[in-house]
């Protein structure tokens, strides 16, 4: 078995066999199935929460130029629903982990209501500019295909961060990368708050226009998610046109870049009988209220403040944020930065013109540029 960064958490494997109950820090893990898209010049496995069994015959893994026999792929994914997106130049596999060397691999996170896929054209271009790198993609708890994996406890930026760690100490995974949207920032920041120090090996990790202590709402007439939030929970678990629910939130005073965006996690309901066939939700919109309130309360200072060795956050403000940048914020980030230099950790503030909050929306092509230097070197 391949040495393992103590990023990582929680992790025991015997064999190559699934996890079970009795493994620390994991519940009882089920067995599910792996399904590969392949593709060049990159490659994306989708490993996500399933009830159905799959048996796979003549499998070609990613970047794998080996056959299985046929027979059952066993990949525990019950902690969150996940996809990976790889550079034409990686040699591994969840499967063949051991025998192959782990390719340096970057975590994307995304905010409070989005999902994996506001990510994946962005992690696509990543792969395609970088082949040795692979980049992991979550749907964070009650988010996503990850809303039907019922989580006990409280919904919290730090209950999201240790889903993200016990995924990546089921994949045997040591993230030398990690980049976390808004809410996903502070996930990123609570990652490296929860795992030993110090740290195996250098990790960068970037907070996208989010800061670590309170959360400020825009001005007068932006959107503000709290109020997004309750507003959606008035409404009906099943609809019948995305139309109508981007209309009803225009009409409550919302941006229509904001409603488009929401009415992404409507999918369509397979019920018998019916056509045609209702939308509905695919998020737990109650565990999403409580993780945003957690988010606003949350105070992470302190991790960026005495930043552990071998650690560097990166902070990224968009230059027409729907949150306010404090000036004390920015001060602290700044001296965070002088401190930083002296102790052996790295902290850095950037700033993405011509971009809203929505940055990887917003100006792709300077958010790229931006972070391409954290994947150099490989």
């Amino acid at each position: 078995m391949s040495a393992i960064s103590n990023f990582t958490a929680c992790r025991r494997f015997q064999n190559g066999a699934a996890l079970t109950k009795d493994s620390p820090g994991v519940g009882l893990i089920t067995n599910k199935f792996l399904t590969t898209k392949i593709s060049t010049p990159f490659h994306k496995v989708s490993l996500v929460y399933s009830k159905r069994t799959f048996k796979v015959s003549n499998i070609r893994m990613a970047m794998v130029d080996e056959k299985l026999s046929s027979g059952k792929v066993v990949v525990p994914s019950e902690v969150l629903a996940y996809e990976l997106v790889q550079g034409a130049k990686v040699k591994w596999s969840y499967i063949m982990e051991g025998s192959l060397p782990e390719p340096p691999t970057a975590v994307l996170l995304h905010g409070i209501l989005g999902s994996r896929k506001n990510w994946g054209s962005f992690a696509r271009r990543l792969a395609q500019e970088f082949p040795k790198w692979q980049f992991l993609l979550v749907d964070l708890r009650c988010h996503g295909d990850s809303a039907s994996l019922k989580k006990r406890g409280t919904h919290t930026v730090a209950s999201a961060a240790l889903d993200v760690l016990k995924l990546l100490g089921q994949l045997r995974l040591s993230p030398r990368v990690v980049v976390g949207h808004s809410f996903g920032g502070k996930v990123a920041l609570s990652m490296v708050e929860q795992v030993p120090k110090p740290l195996a090996r250098p990790v960068r990790v970037w907070v996208l226009d989010a800061t670590p202590g309170e959360v400020r709402a825009g001005a007068d007439g932006d959107d503000h998610p709290a109020e997004l939030i309750s507003f959606l929970s008035k409404l009906p678990k099943e609809v019948s046109s995305k139309r109508d629910i981007v209309d009803a939130l225009i009409q409550e005073g919302f941006s229509r870049d904001v409603a488009q965006w929401v009415v992404t996690n409507l999918r369509q309901t397979n019920t018998a009988g019916s056509s045609p066939s209702p939308l509905s939700w695919v998020f737990d919109l109650k565990g999403i209220a409580e993780m945003y309130q957690s988010y606003e309360e949350t105070n992470l200072w302190k991790i960026v403040e005495d930043v552990p060795r071998g650690v560097h956050v990166n902070f990224l403000k968009a230059e027409r944020s729907l949150h306010r940048w404090a000036l004390e914020d920015i001060r602290r980030i700044h001296v965070a930065e002088e401190q930083a230099v002296e102790e052996g950790g790295g902290v850095e503030m950037h700033v993405l013109e011509d971009a809203g909050h929505w940055v990887h929306a917003d100006n792709p092509d300077g958010l790229f540029k931006i972070l391409s230097f954290s994947f150099q070197g490989f």
